[in-house]
This record gives structure tokens, sequence and C-alpha cells, in this order.
């Protein structure tokens, strides 16, 4: 008797998967994008050195990049559905014991156990969708890139709000995104009792890492467009506003110009995986976000306080090359397990490389002391965001570029 395939079963399996991918999505960034505003205090309850405040700031990445790159090993042990649930457990206790210590590196211990969680789920949800939704990668992905811009903007939108009205206050506010981590934990274990159950040889081990996925130009080029990406979203998280400020803005108003800008992954998240879908060459939109990459940082450097608005929307519209980039992993490759190392490569490589960003970006402040040569170095990164672009992009998948054997 053969193995029965992994989408067969009754029709509740799809809608709790579907719930399972949304519900963690939302919960794969609030752990970083909430800590922000409301920093200030957090160092203070914690008497955090500045040094080690810049470690909490540079965590998230280097979680994400480190951690990344150990999903595919535990996936091979455990099964994809139930290394997605230790991932999303270790998210939510990360979280929720955090805010409970007074001890600062034990905090910081615990936000690297939260972000070492969320990057199982970065790597492994894609190839959960290719998985389980091959007909539907579209819809289930455009869900899961809006469920990451939403939990990225709305609390770094609320998380201060609330930290005047919750008990506790910053650690209310913090730990709400643990208690809703926790929500999240629910349909991945139902998923995993249903994998353990009903496991089928294309869920078994194989043998290559994800490292052999080096040897696909497009993969090597993915990456190389993901970590360009990644490094001017998290520039922007952490100066964006700050670059305002110093051109003439008041706090308020730069704050306002930050949040237009995170606030645009929510619909680039919704279109932009439809867009990947529907048009077989992609290279003109890796060519469009470039350009209004550009726009974005040329208007703030010679007009900063003229028209804000407009070049928040620029950069704002250019961040749908995040979307971009996630899409492109599940539509340039075709196999599953080759699905599964190429967002592990691909996420590992990139955040690695986006780390560096805003420790740069402040270097180059301190030395020239204004933002003219930050801005023109991250003008010239859009270039190199374009150029691997256009390679990722064009057509073709990354299976055929690996020898037969690793793809068998």
């Amino acid at each position: 008797m053969t193995a029965p395939h992994p989408r067969a079963g009754v029709p509740w399996r799809s809608v709790v998967g579907g719930a399972a991918v949304v519900l963690l999505a939302v919960n794969l960034r609030p752990g970083a994008s909430s800590l922000g505003p409301v920093l200030a205090e957090v160092r203070a309850g914690l008497s955090l050195h500045p040094a080690v405040t810049g470690v909490l700031t540079a965590l998230p990445a280097l979680a994400f990049a480190v951690f990344g790159s150990l999903a595919i090993s535990l996936a091979i042990r455990a099964g994809l559905n139930a290394a997605i649930l230790v991932g999303a457990v270790a998210a939510a206790g990360g979280l929720l014991l955090r805010v409970l210590v007074d001890d600062a590196t034990l905090f910081l211990v615990l936000s690297l156990v939260a972000f070492a969680g969320m990057a199982l789920g970065n790597v492994l949800v894609p190839a959960f969708i290719k998985r389980h939704f091959p007909r539907r990668l579209a819809r289930v992905t455009a869900a899961y890139t809006t469920g990451l811009a939403v939990g990225a903007a709305l609390p770094a939108a609320v998380s201060a709000p609330l930290a005047d009205v919750l008990p506790g206050g910053w650690r209310g506010s913090l730990g709400l995104w643990g208690v809703t981590a926790a929500v999240a934990v629910v349909p991945w274990v139902v998923l995993t009792v249903v994998e353990r159950r009903r496991r089928v040889p294309s869920q078994r081990a194989v043998t290559w890492s994800m490292f052999q996925v080096a040897r696909s130009r497009k993969a090597l080029a993915l990456t190389l467009f993901f970590g360009s990406q990644s490094t001017q979203a998290y520039v922007q998280f952490g100066w964006i506003a700050q670059v305002y400020r110093d051109g003439g803005l008041d706090a308020p108003t730069a704050g306002l110009m930050a949040s237009v800008i995170a606030a645009f992954g929510i619909p680039a998240g919704l279109l932009m995986p439809w867009v990947v879908h529907r048009f077989r060459d992609l290279r003109p939109v890796v060519v469009t976000l470039g350009l209004l990459l550009v726009a974005g940082y040329t208007g703030i450097l010679v007009a900063p306080t003229t028209t804000p608005w407009l070049w928040a929307t620029c950069l704002g519209m250019s961040g749908a090359a995040f979307p971009l980039a996630i899409a492109l992993i599940t539509l340039r490759t075709r196999d599953p397990r080759v699905t599964t190392r190429v967002s592990a490569f691909t996420q590992s490589g990139g955040y690695l490389i986006a780390a560096g960003g805003p420790f740069l970006v402040g270097a180059l402040l301190g030395l020239s002391g204004g933002w003219t040569l930050p801005l023109a170095v991250l003008i010239a990164g859009s270039v190199a965001m374009v150029g691997t672009g256009l390679v990722a992009a064009a057509p073709g998948y990354v299976d055929d570029e690996l020898p037969p054997g690793l793809t068998a």
C-alpha cells in the first residue's frame, strides 16, 4: 500500500494549516518590533549598559541568521511540523518569561530564545506552504507575508501607548505579544500530532545540507537580494526617524513618517505574491522597487521637510522587495525539500548581511558627522539590490541548477 499524499485527508486539515500559517506569521516579528518604542523604559528598568542595548537591538537579525541555519537539521530529526512547533513554543516562552526577570543578562538570554524560535518559523513556514498548498501558493503566501507585515507594524505603533495603560508598564506591553504567540502554538500542536501519525516518504531525512544550494547561481542571487533588501529595512527601522529629525522634522512627525514606511508592508504583503505568480518575468518589478528606493533616499537627502510623506511613500513601496523575496523562495523551487534548503540558506545568509547594516550606518554617521555619506551608501546599496534581484527574479528554477543527486 502506498503512503498517502501529504495533502490527502479531510478539509479541516487545510483550514487548520492555513490558520496555523497566519497566526504564526503575525507572531514572528512582534518580539523585535515591539521593543523599540519602549526601549528607553526597558533600559531604565533593567539598568542596561549602552553596549548591551546595542546587542539587544541587533539580536533579531543575528538570531535569524544563526538559528535559521539549524532549522533543517531539526526538521529532519523531528518532522517539519514538529520543528515549527518547537519554534512557536520557544518564541512564546521567551517572550513571556523575559518580562518576568529583573536581570539584564537573563532578559537577553530569553530574548535570544524567542528570536531563535522565530528563526525556525522564518525558514520552515515557506516549505510548509510549498508542501501543503501547492495549488494555492499565491493566496497562502500572501496571507503569510501580510501576517509578517502586520506583526511588524502593529506592535511598533501600539507598544508605547499600551505601556501607559497596561499593568506593569513596559513589561505588560511586551508580555502581551508573548500571549498572542502562545495562541499561535495551538494549531501547530494539532498539525504535529497529525504528522506523527502519518509520516510519509517525502518528509523523511535527506543528507545534503543547505550550503550545497550555493552551487545554484539563482540561490546565491536570491540570498544576496534578500540580504540587501533586509539591510535597507533594518536601517530604516533603526535610523529613518532620526534622519528625518536631523533634517528638520519634529519628533512626532518623524515618527509618523517611520510608521508610514512600515504600514506599506501590509498591502505589499497582500499584492506581491499575486504579482509574483501572475507574471513570468519579474525583473521589471525589481527595477521599479530599486528606483523607488533611490527616489526616497534622494528626496530625504535634498528636501527632507518639503514633501516628507512622498519620500516615506517611496521607501514604503520599495519595501515590497521583502514579500517578493519570500515569494521567490517558493516560486523558483520545485521540490519542497529544495524549498526548505533554499529558504534556510537565503534567510540565514541574508539576515547575517542585514545585521551589519545599522552598525555600518552608525559608523558612517559618526565618521562624517552628517547624513550625506550614509544616505549615499544606502543609495549605492540599492544598486546591489537590483543587480542581485534581476538574477533571482529571472525565469528558472534553483532545482535545475543543482546536480541530480541533490534533488533526488
